[in-house]
């Protein structure tokens, strides 16, 4: 700041003019008195008045000047803006005793001023830097801030601003909080709830919602704490369906194992033709058993992490390939041609390149199982543009086609369209649930599109960074 900033504009005439009435006024009354009773003569009454109204004005000059520099410093003290020279002494001694109190108060509140400053940022800091999920709302009901936590967890990029970046706009419209944060502003009271937010994956949270009195110094009166229980909740429910699941596939081929072993030990004791065909079998089986095991494991890996959204860019293109490559003697096996068609400016991100590799992965393996012997699978990678701009993958095979009614149910653990065809081409009816949960958790979307007759689509959508 300079000295120029401490001048304020030159007081206004009817200012300067009252001012000056009220300093020469009674002088000048008092030499007019004189003129008009000839006591006084006009030849040194005249003069006298022009000079007490002259030194009027300059003094009332000087006085208005003084007055307006030490308002400068006071509202520049009071803005908290600190940074400034020493007023200039005043000119009229009656105002120097009321400078030095100006300057004292003015160094008093630029000290005050840097304590609340180092205060709200120790304040941010605070609330940046702890652990849990936090919003903090205004009397409005309005967010005013969020922690890194909270950004985090609703998914809000760094280059996002404002506190309700990503998905934080749909928890506070959610009735349950509402209704928390109506109470705890009229009770005054801290408010537990339990909310589930169904998109874009479901999260399950413990709320909190903490008055404060007094507010924070930004107006904040209430602070939303909350507790992602989605992972916990997601546990308990994996236990459940893996037991429910493994019970209910596992049963087949255990029993038929216990069979054989049976066979072999009785009756095929002493068959090696019948020992060899029924071993062969019994090797089937028992891959199958792992290949179940493995996916209900997988999935289930996937379901605890499907709350929270990667953070990789993967080029898709080059995904692809190398997964085409890996694929190169499935697809001989069953002589299949694999036809590419990729851009090679596709970039999915937000991503995961092991999730999306492994979603590739089970829509090839897929289209193999259930395309034509000597037939032809195409796999497309593009960009898309218009009003929701990503990428997408797909993959098209020649198979028989899905009926229509099949098509929304094809997602659900363990549901086959033709169980046996499914069973004998050594599928375990997860695959396609891996797919969908891998894509919820990317935020993208998995369109299927097929006619009985007429081979299927499998096209994912990702957004693209």
């Amino acid at each position: 700041m300079t000295d120029q900033d401490l001048v304020s504009p030159g007081p206004t005439l009817g200012r300067w003019l009252s001012s000056a009435a009220l300093v020469g006024g009674v002088p000048a009354l008092l030499f007019v008195l004189l003129l008009l009773t000839g006591r006084i003569e006009p030849g040194v009454g005249l003069p006298a008045l022009f000079l007490t109204l002259l030194a009027a004005l300059a003094v009332s000059r000087l006085w208005l000047g003084n007055l307006a520099r030490l308002a400068a410093v006071l509202r520049r003290a009071t803005d908290g803006e600190g940074d400034w020279p020493a007023a200039e002494p005043p000119r009229l001694p009656a105002l120097a005793e009321v400078s030095d109190g100006v300057a004292r108060l003015a160094r008093s509140l630029a000290e005050r001023g840097e304590l609340v400053g180092r205060m709200k940022r120790a304040d941010a800091a605070i609330l940046e830097s702890l652990p849990d999920p936090l919003l903090v709302l205004g009397a409005d009901r309005g967010a005013l801030r969020t922690n890194a936590a909270a950004r985090a967890l609703f998914g809000a990029r760094a280059a996002e601003a404002g506190p309700l970046a990503g998905d934080a706009a749909a928890l506070l419209r959610h009735p349950a909080l509402a209704g928390a944060v109506d109470r705890a502003l009229a009770e005054g009271q801290r408010q537990a709830v339990d909310i589930v937010l169904p998109v874009p994956v479901p999260r399950e949270l413990a709320v909190q919602v903490i008055p404060l009195d007094p507010p924070l110094a930004d107006g904040g009166r209430l602070v939303v704490m909350l507790s992602d229980r989605t992972r916990e909740r997601a546990v308990e429910r994996m236990r459940a369906d893996f037991v429910a699941n493994a019970s209910h596939e596992l049963r087949t081929p255990l029993a038929s194992l216990m069979g054989f072993i049976e066979t072999l030990r009785g009756p095929a004791r002493d068959d090696p033709e019948a020992q060899d065909r029924f071993l062969t079998i019994m090797s089937e089986q028992s891959e199958r058993m792992r290949r179940l095991i493995e996916d209900l494991l997988g999935l289930s890996r996937i379901e605890l992490a499907e709350h929270q959204a990667p953070t990789e860019r993967v080029p898709l293109a080059e995904l692809a390939r190398r997964e085409a490559e890996a694929m190169a003697p499935i697809l001989a096996s069953r002589r299949v041609r694999l036809e590419m068609a990729l851009a090679e400016d596709a970039i999915a991100a937000p991503a995961d390149e092991e999730q999306l590799s492994q979603v590739l992965r089970n829509l090839l393996e897929n289209a193999v199982r259930h395309g034509q012997p000597d037939g032809l699978v195409k796999l497309e990678v593009a960009k898309v543009s218009g009003s929701r701009p990503g990428v997408t993958l797909s993959v098209i095979d020649d198979g028989p086609g899905i009926a229509r009614e099949h098509i929304p149910r094809l997602t659900e653990r363990f549901y086959r369209v033709d169980k046996g065809r499914a069973r004998n081409a050594g599928g375990t009816g997860l695959g396609l649930a891996i797919v969908k949960h891998i894509v919820n958790r990317h935020r993208g979307q998995l369109l299927i599109d097929s006619k009985e007759g007429e081979g299927a689509t499998f096209k994912v959508w990702l957004p693209a960074g």
